[in-house]
């Protein structure tokens, strides 16, 4: 594992853009911070976002992971340059005749969506703990400590979506082409959504895009603004019920782990069975 990722990342050293897209999404991903500075100013009243609520704990390990999700299109770049660069620079078909395999091929980008999700979310845990022992009005550990699985959830979905990219990568060979049918398979999703939600209902058109793969990866963290104190204010004044469940589900797990195996393992077949 560590001679594979050696290999791999000593590729991405010498990859000039790798490099700065790797540093722009860790500085940008720092700039949640500055979310807890921004003040609405509603005629002689100014309301800060620090105190809406959201950066107390538990629900702070919500927000930033949900806002963080956003940012991984910055790595999802790296990814499927990794790819690409196999291709134009002929490095694929070198590190198979200096006799890396198919298979230890594949798994040394495996490895390295792992590592790069794990570093994401080591950075998103540690930035969370100090936006929150900062901001929050709770800091006892057992409140601290509720919802952490959301950092896992976190984890989880970046290694599914940087897994489909990496299939991406190989399957178009080209990084803009695979972004692109990236963002086709997003608008397929949606409007298969809308086309079951007109024919079958809410509730069933969710049950069954569920297993769609992006919205399986968006399903690990829900949107998080139900949880801000004016939103939870105003329906209890309203009495109505928000009904928006947070918590993350093993099926939501597997549904999501099922995709990665699937995109790994067809990575490999379509490099197996592909003439380079």
């Amino acid at each position: 594992m560590l001679r594979l990722l050696h290999i791999e990342f000593y590729k991405l050293k010498h990859s000039r853009s790798s490099k700065i897209l790797t540093l722009a999404y860790f500085i940008i991903l720092s700039f949640i911070a500055l979310i807890a500075s921004v003040e609405f100013n509603f005629g002689d009243i100014k309301v800060s976002v620090a105190d809406m609520g959201i950066f107390n704990f538990p629900v702070i390990w919500h927000f930033t992971t949900y806002i963080a999700a956003f940012l991984k299109f910055f790595l999802a770049i790296v990814i499927v340059s990794m790819m690409s660069n196999e291709y134009s620079n002929r490095t694929l078909k070198q590190n198979l005749i200096d006799g890396l395999s198919k298979k230890e091929f594949v798994l040394s980008k495996f490895y390295a969506v792992i590592v790069f999700s794990l570093l994401s979310s080591i950075f998103v845990f540690v930035l969370t703990i100090i936006l929150g022992y900062s901001f929050s009005d709770y800091t006892e550990l057992s409140i601290v400590t509720r919802e952490l699985d959301f950092i896992f959830a976190y984890f989880l979905k970046l290694v599914a979506f940087f897994s489909f990219c990496l299939f991406l990568g190989v399957l178009v060979k080209r990084s803009a082409f695979a972004l692109g049918f990236l963002f086709v398979w997003w608008i397929a999703e949606n409007i298969a959504y809308g086309i079951f939600r007109w024919q079958l209902g809410s509730e069933t058109s969710k049950s069954i895009l569920q297993f769609f793969p992006l919205e399986a990866m968006s399903n690990l963290i829900d949107r998080p603004w139900e949880r801000l104190n004016f939103v939870r204010e105003a329906a209890n004044q309203l009495q109505a019920d928000i009904g928006v469940d947070y918590a993350l589900h093993w099926y939501e797990v597997l549904i999501a782990s099922l995709w990665i195996l699937i995109f790994i393992y067809s990575t490999y077949y379509l490099l197996k069975t592909r003439d380079l």
